[in-house]
């Protein structure tokens, strides 16, 4: 376990995020307007993105599955939301995630590399096929409606789910199963050998992170009137949290953030000025960011601030808090 030590830098960094999140709690109070659902759709991909580099980050692991427990999330909301608390819906939704995760872990997680990407990625389009056919024979429809919530409602939702992963990821990567991944991620042979139950700790941490993207998923689905599996198991909703992660970098969990803050805010502004060319800047950034940013803005960022400082401009470490750059396949 490490020792935290509150230093001076390290009070400041709290007293600052805090504050960050007093305003956006109040937010909604004293505006009303486009930048509620702005931030609110930053937080989804903030969620997602956190929840899959808590799993991915340290194991290496390249999870494509995202998208099916956030559209779990989606037709859970349809089914429950109004007959249910909203409340209720979103803890539902998380935890029927999280059972899902661990059944598709403990059969899956003894694959690795391309053959576990390639396995999650036919999960999406599985779970897509198995909703479509139930809603085909159930009710004779392709999609259904949603009771839907106000945006307010949505908005302090995903805040508040957004605040609740944040915490969880910091607690996992300071705990004994942070290290756990981590020796796995390096070594996993070594890992096995020392002691480490490696598909359990596998199997639960894959599982708690998708439990964070059931719940982003229901308050989503809240903001919409009618939904179907083509909305709800989109895959871009797995590929976007990955490119997130990289563009952002992984060495600390407030990369992601950042890395779904400017995706999400550059995709709605190429998608509303200039659509055509939306893919075309969407994978020239991306490459750009892989070939100079290896460790993400964060790293260069931190990069730039060590040779302001007189650092020489030294190579950055890829890993401070237990993270990686990028999952590799072995």
């Amino acid at each position: 376990m490490r020792t935290t030590t509150f230093t001076r830098t390290r009070i400041v960094s709290l007293v600052v995020l805090a504050a960050i999140f007093v305003v956006l709690a109040l937010l909604p109070t004293f505006y009303h307007g486009y930048w509620i659902t702005e931030i609110t759709d930053i937080l989804r991909y903030a969620v997602l993105t956190v929840g899959w580099v808590i799993f991915s980050g340290p194991t290496g692991y390249m999870s494509l599955a995202t998208a099916a427990f956030f559209g779990l999330g989606f037709y859970i909301a349809a089914v429950f939301n109004g007959p249910l608390p909203f409340v209720l819906v979103i803890i539902i939704s998380g935890a029927i995630a999280f059972i899902v995760a661990m059944l598709v872990g403990a059969l899956t997680l003894r694959l690795r590399g391309v053959y576990f990407a390639i396995f999650t990625f036919a999960l999406v389009l599985l779970v897509n096929s198995v909703v479509l056919e139930v809603e085909r024979l159930v009710t004779g429809t392709r999609g259904r409606f949603v009771e839907q919530e106000s945006t307010n409602v949505a908005y302090w939702a995903m805040l508040i789910v957004f605040a609740f992963t944040l915490v969880c990821a910091v607690a996992i990567r300071r705990s004994r199963y942070g290290l756990a991944l981590q020796s796995i991620g390096e070594y996993e042979e070594a890992a096995a050998h020392s002691g480490i139950n490696v598909v359990r700790t596998k199997v639960l941490i894959f599982a708690t992170s998708a439990f964070f993207m059931g719940m982003a998923g229901a308050i989503i689905a809240t903001r919409r009137s009618y939904i179907d599996p083509g909305i709800a198991f989109n895959m871009n909703t797995s590929f976007l949290p990955v490119l997130m992660a990289m563009f952002g970098g992984m060495g600390n969990l407030v990369g992601p953030v950042v890395g779904a803050a400017v995706f999400t805010y550059l995709g709605d502004y190429l998608l509303s000025h200039i659509p055509d060319l939306f893919m075309l800047i969407f994978g020239v950034v991306l490459i750009l960011a892989i070939l100079f940013m290896p460790n993400g803005i964060i790293g260069l960022a931190q990069q730039a601030w060590r040779k302001i400082r007189g650092g020489g401009g030294k190579q950055l470490e890829s890993e401070p808090e237990g993270g990686r750059r990028a999952p590799a396949g072995r």
